[in-house]
This record gives C-alpha cells, sequence and structure tokens, in this order.
C-alpha cells in the first residue's frame, strides 16, 4: 500500500514537473516574440516620425487638364424686309466715292439687275437720262432694257419706290450744262418719242415724291416738268427751302416756302385746251394755270439737279454732292 502512494505521488509530482517546464517554455517563447513583434513597432514607429509625409505628396504629381480653346459660333444674321413707308428727313447727302472728274463717272461703281416687277410704276413708255458717259452725251437706257434696269446709285430701287441722283459733276445732255437722272416720256411701248400738242385733248402727269437731297452750294433741283420741242414750259422747281411753279425761269407760284428734304407731296400737270393745270397735294382746285399754247410736248419725272462743279466751288465737285429724288407713284394718260 505505501509503494504504492509513493508511485502515484511520484507520477503527479513528474506531471506537474512536465506542466511546469512546458508552462516555462511557452512563456520564454511568447517573450521572444513579443519582443520582436515590439521591435518591428518601434522600427515602423520611428519611420513614421522620421517621414510622417508620404513620398507621394512631397512630390505630388500634377495633373494638367488642357482648357477647350472656345469655338466662335457665328451669329445668325436675320434680314428683316423692310415695310415701304415715306421718309420724313433725309440728310442734303449721304457719302459715296468721290471722282476727281466727270469722266470717272463713265464707270460707275455697280450695277445691279431687277424685274419690272419690283417697280412700282410702269416705265413702259419711258426712257431714261443718266448722268454718265461722256460730256453732252450721257447714257440712255430705252425699252426694252429699261424694264429691268436698275444701277446704284444713279436709279435703284428703294422701300417701295425708285430713286433718281445725279451728281453735280456728271454728264450733261447738249442742251443743258446740268446732269440729270430723269425719264422722258416716249410712246408705242417705248420705241418712239412723244410728242403732243396742248390745244388738243387732256395729258395728266401725276406725281408722287420726295426731294431728298440738293447739291451743297448751290441747292437747287428740278422735280417734274414739260417739256416742248424747243424748251422746258413748266417745271417744279425746288430752289431751299423754296418750292414752287417755275415758267421761263421765273417764280409763278410758291407751293411750300418751308420745304424740308425728305417731305413727301404729290402734284398733277392737266393739259386741256391750251390750259395746264398744277395741282398739288391731292386738291380739288388748281395751285396754278398756266394760259399757253405749244406743241411737241412731252412729260418728265426725276432728278434733274439745277448746278454743277462750276457753279459748287468752294463745295466739292465729287459724287458725293448731288440732287435726289425719289418717286412713289408715277402714271401718265392721254384721253
Amino acid at each position: 500500500m505505501k509503494n504504492l502512494s509513493k508511485n502515484i505521488f511520484a507520477n503527479l509530482f513528474y506531471s506537474i514537473f512536465l506542466l511546469l517546464f512546458t508552462m516555462v517554455g511557452s512563456i520564454n517563447l511568447l517573450n521572444k516574440t513579443y519582443r520582436k513583434i515590439n521591435d518591428k513597432i518601434e522600427v515602423n514607429a520611428q519611420t513614421t516620425i522620421s517621414s510622417p509625409i508620404p513620398d507621394e505628396m512631397i512630390t505630388p504629381t500634377v495633373t494638367t487638364t488642357p482648357t477647350p480653346t472656345p469655338t466662335n459660333t457665328p451669329i445668325p444674321t436675320v434680314t428683316l424686309t423692310p415695310t415701304p413707308v415715306p421718309p420724313t428727313a433725309f440728310p442734303t447727302n449721304s457719302p459715296t466715292p468721290s471722282p476727281s472728274s466727270a469722266s470717272s463717272l463713265s464707270s460707275p461703281t455697280q450695277s445691279v439687275q431687277s424685274t419690272s416687277s419690283n417697280k412700282p410704276f410702269d416705265l413702259t413708255n419711258w426712257k431714261l437720262t443718266l448722268p454718265i458717259g461722256e460730256a453732252k452725251k450721257p447714257k440712255e437706257i430705252l425699252q426694252p432694257e429699261l424694264a429691268n434696269f436698275v444701277i446704284d446709285p444713279w436709279f435703284v430701287l428703294e422701300q417701295g419706290a425708285v430713286r433718281f441722283r445725279a451728281a453735280v459733276n456728271g454728264a450733261t445732255t447738249g442742251g443743258s450744262d446740268y446732269p440729270r437722272s430723269e425719264l422722258r416720256e416716249m410712246s408705242d411701248n417705248g420705241k418712239n418719242q412723244a410728242s403732243w400738242s396742248s390745244k388738243s385733248g387732256i395729258h395728266t402727269l401725276f406725281i408722287d415724291q420726295a426731294i431728298t437731297a440738293v447739291p451743297q452750294h448751290k441747292q437747287h433741283v428740278v422735280a417734274g416738268q414739260i417739256h416742248d420741242g424747243g424748251d422746258d414750259v413748266i417745271v417744279i422747281r425746288l430752289e431751299m427751302p423754296n418750292l414752287y411753279v417755275n415758267v421761263d425761269g421765273k417764280n409763278k407760284h410758291t407751293l411750300d416756302s418751308g420745304y424740308t428734304l425728305g417731305k413727301r407731296f404729290t402734284v398733277k400737270f392737266e393739259v386741256s385746251d391750251g390750259q395746264t393745270k398744277i395741282f398739288y397735294n391731292g386738291g380739288s382746285d388748281p395751285a396754278y394755270t398756266l394760259d399757253k399754247k405749244y406743241s411737241e410736248a412731252y412729260f418728265k419725272a426725276g432728278a434733274y439737279t439745277q448746278s454743277n462743279c462750276g457753279k459748287e466751288e468752294p463745295s466739292p465737285c465729287t459724287e458725293s454732292n448731288f440732287g435726289e429724288v425719289i418717286i412713289y407713284q408715277l402714271s401718265v394718260n392721254h384721253q
């Protein structure tokens, strides 16, 4: 019994000894592991302290995004068609290229064709005399060319009307010292010159118009007349600011003593029984009556500038110095 107890005690003591030995070994192993881990932590800590900012932050990579070049997008142009309205005021002249002599007018700056349907009145029985061409032999436009003819700036369409312009340095006809952009009455669809008598029939010319420019020095323009075989019989003349009926170079009746450029007005010539009556602005009674018999007569309308380079000194002798008339309605009637 005693031997058995000694054996049990010996085994127990041996087991305890092994357990303790194993625990001590494990503790030593754990201690070594702990030291290794601790050493790594300290190393990492030192590294972190010595370089608190990452390399990529110290020297950052800058990526530049290119700014797109702006593209100029054209703004669309809106074309407005103006509603024809009568002008209320115009400057004396509008600037145009200035030649040094009348000969340069033989080559106008621009020539533009248009259709007759765009013209506000019938030009079948008219011809056009222009302030361009040779001295004493200006250019004339006859039918059928006149039906589709426009030449800038002497004879152009403008807001439902036709603009006539004659510069002071323009070419003149053989019987005049003054330039014109003017219509001359014709017959037989423009083939022959009109020729009638104040003693027979009834002959009427109606013009709805505005005088829009006068020469700078001698501010005179004729805007409508009757001519016979030898000379003018009666004319509508503006000597700024006096608009009047002129017969044989004399003022026979003032229509407007304070005319302003661009003021629209109407005038009607009515010829019968040896009398020529002038009606102004739709009046029922004639503003003036001329009692005179004449033959080989015809009507004229447009801008007949009553000045030239000799009359304009010291004003410029250029295309920028001109007389101008705009005609809105024009009609002729013979009975």
